[in-house]
């Protein structure tokens, strides 16, 4: 017995084969959540953040990489994430201030921030903005990485240090921050 198609139909040219696969999902991680992090990003924020008078700041990039939205936008604030990892405002502040410095963060707007998607990203389906006028069809959409570099490298309110993160062959400061440096 043959299968009756359902769906969409796809043609494929001769001499051409196609796979059918399910999508990739957040459903399998916890919370139904995920993010897609850059190995050597990791490591190196393991090291450039190591000393012991700045180690809290590894914990803070820790919690802004948790708190992102899909597409990567933070809106927690200074104070939330104080609460959440122990640490005062001024803490949070000083510490986004290096993560800022380092090209790692960027201020979108004031109250929204941003982690730089070559290194830590929320992926995911995007619903439409509360307060957008629904379309008959409208679905969500999925984040794509490099739509958001693309993004950043044409933004002219993008920092330097942020857009340099943001390119393909970026490279990351070497070794744990000078003492006396912010």
């Amino acid at each position: 017995m043959i299968a009756q198609p359902r769906g969409q139909q796809v043609e494929v040219p001769p001499g051409h084969g196609a796979q059918i696969y399910p999508l990739a999902t957040s459903t399998g991680f916890i919370g139904g959540a995920y993010s897609m992090d850059s190995l050597q990003f990791m490591l190196w924020a393991a090291r450039r953040y190591a000393d012991p008078e700045e180690r809290f700041v590894a914990i803070v990039l820790l919690a802004l990489i948790g708190f992102q939205e899909v597409g990567g936008h933070i809106t927690k604030t200074q104070d939330e994430i104080g609460k959440h990892v122990g640490y005062s405002r001024a803490h949070v502040a000083w510490a986004q201030s290096l993560l800022l410095d380092d090209g790692v963060l960027r201020r979108v707007r004031r109250g929204v921030y941003q982690l730089v998607p070559s290194a830590a990203l929320r992926g995911g389906m995007r619903t439409p903005p509360a307060g957008k006028r629904k379309v008959p069809g409208d679905k969500p959409e999925r984040v794509h990485q490099l739509d958001l570099l693309k993004e950043i490298l044409e933004d002219p309110e993008a920092p330097d240090a942020f857009k340099q993160m943001a390119q393909a062959d970026a490279t990351l400061p070497e070794g744990p921050r000078e003492k006396g440096t912010k």
